[in-house]
């Protein structure tokens, strides 16, 4: 009988997972889809009109939640703010806020967090961190310029860190627009085969 009880439990949490994974794939594939929609729609566009008048949809690797991580968050209070270097003379200026500490493909590994030292008039970005990436699909799968992944200030000291998510910064699409060029300290020797691909112009 306890054994039964045992077994029962299992197949319980089993399902509970499994339920669980279904609804975060889900919710990525409803980001894919709200991303998409975006750049198929002439009022929200950022491409150039030759590229708009042939695009068909972004591509993005396959969903794996094997890129989808919990990692530690470490506040780095007094830090002195810094001008991020971008693809124009643009030089926007942010401070490091945090440290994101995470395992994948078995390796310890560490992204910082920064944050705006001009905070966004839209309340919805008042706990908005910037995370620009670079990994060994940079040049090599996705946008050689690295790739962002949105991130909100955390309650705890935990964070959940979904590359699937990840997505090109504009002038992967447009050269009018400037971009930050990720930090040499985020860039990962791994590669991350998730988020959106490099975007091939027409």
């Amino acid at each position: 009988m306890k054994r039964l009880t045992i077994l029962f439990l299992f197949l319980a949490i089993c399902s509970t997972y499994a339920q669980s994974e279904r609804k975060i794939i889900k919710e990525i594939k409803k980001h894919q889809v709200s991303e998409n929609n975006e750049f198929k729609n002439p009022e929200t566009t950022i491409l150039e009109p030759k590229d708009f008048k042939s695009f068909k949809g972004l591509e993005f690797y396959p969903i794996d939640l094997k890129y989808r991580v919990t990692a530690k968050f470490v506040r780095t209070p007094n830090e002195t703010p810094f001008l991020m270097p971008t693809t124009t003379e643009r030089l926007p200026e942010y401070v490091k806020y945090g440290e994101a500490h995470f395992s994948l493909e078995g390796k310890e590994l560490v992204l910082e967090l920064y944050q705006s030292t001009t905070p966004s008039e839209d309340p919805k970005y008042v706990d908005y961190l910037f995370l620009p990436i670079t990994d060994l699909t940079s040049g090599d799968g996705s946008y050689g310029g690295g790739r962002f992944l949105d991130v909100w200030i955390p309650d705890g000291d935990s964070l959940v860190l979904d590359f699937n998510k990840l997505y090109n910064p504009y002038c992967a699409y447009n050269k009018r627009y400037s971009c930050p060029i990720p930090p040499k300290q985020n860039d990962l020797l791994v590669r991350i085969e998730a988020g959106v691909k490099e975007f091939e112009h027409h």
